[in-house]
């Protein structure tokens, strides 16, 4: 078989939704992946910052495994031995207090707003959520309402009670605030948006600002959290402490899961019903995200993000002082941007083509989310056939000029 007929086939069948790449790949290890062809690829995309153990991590396949063999789901009216674990460990790495298990990123988004606002009601306050402008947080209707305008488009009328304002941009949030206002919802680095950080002063001015209003404040990390920036979450980089956080993507080493926390504070306006799933927290899902967890820690993949991170971020650095296309070079750990002075997705393709995932974001962002225990070795790999790949775009270029 090969990569064009199932992609055609898919075609046929497939809601349109995805500009999908004609491959099909059938296996991975590690940072490895292999198409239906047999042809060999190194993922720096990670299934957009999910796989942050690899692929197929053995003790993460093996605690799904075992798993499965004993019992899959049971409803939200009983507790799991996994689940009862993954809380507690969440908690303790994260320093919230409480921890409500989903499905996906979108969901944590929709539970923390619903938890914001509960708790606003409660003191009196309005329910309008404040987001960032060039911001990404899923695609229901309520996230696309908190996001860039493109994801609404053909989908209104928009849910109310939100608005927008400029990201690292404390004075345009204080000309919102009022009585009106539940919460404040950010990405302490956007993803989707070209692996942007914030301002730490900015978020600093903002957690302060936020406890002189009685705001929740709520850090969207489920791109940047699980050990993806060099510490668990971006936010223990900051040293900001949100109300509420969320997490997903890398949570289950492949899994589908996500998370939301949340300070005692929340909670304590939470009653009985106020919210609830059917299948967050099952038990294969809850040990999958144990088993990835631990593995971070065993193998010390926090300190490896921030070391490999570090030289790559380095290493491309000194490709941007050989190649004005090269206009920066940012984000935390192994969350990094190439920001270029051309779209993106012509370089992505080429990259592609030499056997190695990457992802076009923001139009000119090239974004590397690597698995977080990718060898260096692969990074060096990725750095010589990049170089080709910007020397062949310069060629280019001048043959037009």
């Amino acid at each position: 078989m090969k990569n064009q007929d199932l992609h055609t086939k898919d075609q046929q069948y497939y809601l349109p939704t995805f500009k999908r790449i004609p491959l099909t790949f059938i296996k991975g290890a590690g940072a490895k992946l292999w198409d239906v062809e047999n042809k060999e690829y190194t993922d720096l995309l990670a299934g957009i910052a999910v796989n942050n153990v690899g692929h197929c991590h053995p003790k993460v396949v093996k605690a799904i495994q075992e798993q499965a063999a004993e019992l899959m789901h049971i409803s939200n009216f009983f507790v799991s031995p996994a689940q009862v674990g993954l809380s507690e460990l969440l908690v303790k790495i994260s320093g919230l207090d409480r921890v409500f298990i989903t499905n996906s990123g979108a969901e944590s988004v929709e539970g923390a707003i619903k938890i914001a606002r509960r708790y606003a009601h409660s003191k009196g306050k309005g329910g309008k959520i404040i987001s960032m402008e060039n911001s990404f947080h899923g695609r229901t209707l309520a996230t696309i309402a908190t996001g860039q305008p493109k994801y609404q488009e053909g989908f209104g009328p928009m849910p109310s009670g939100f608005v927008q304002v400029p990201f690292n941009d404390l004075a345009a949030i204080q000309k919102e605030i009022d009585q009106d206002v539940a919460a404040i919802i950010l990405e302490p680095i956007q993803g989707e948006g070209g692996i942007i950080p914030a301002d730490p002063k900015y978020l600093k001015s903002l957690r302060a600002l936020c406890d002189e209003h009685d705001v929740v404040l709520i850090f969207d990390e489920i791109q940047s959290g699980i050990g993806r920036t060099g510490q668990w979450f971006a936010k223990d980089i900051y040293g900001v402490q949100p109300d509420i956080m969320t997490l997903a993507k890398g949570l289950g080493g492949g899994m589908p899961i996500g998370a939301f926390l949340c300070n005692e504070k929340i909670s304590n306006s939470i009653q009985f019903g106020d919210h609830g799933t059917t299948f967050g927290g099952n038990p294969m899902a809850a040990s999958a995200a144990l088993a990835t967890l631990k593995v971070i820690m065993d193998e010390n993949l926090r300190q490896a993000a921030q070391e490999k991170g570090d030289w790559l971020k380095a290493k491309l650095n000194g490709l941007k002082n050989k190649f004005p296309i090269i206009q920066e070079v940012r984000g935390e750990g192994l969350m990094l941007g190439i920001v270029l002075d051309i779209p993106a997705l012509g370089i992505m393709q080429k990259l592609l083509k030499a056997g190695f995932i990457t992802n076009a974001t923001a139009g000119n962002v090239l974004r590397l989310v690597p698995p977080l225990n990718i060898e260096k070795e692969a990074l060096e790999n990725f750095l010589n056939a990049f170089e080709l790949v910007l020397i062949q775009q310069e060629n280019e270029i001048h043959a037009k000029s």
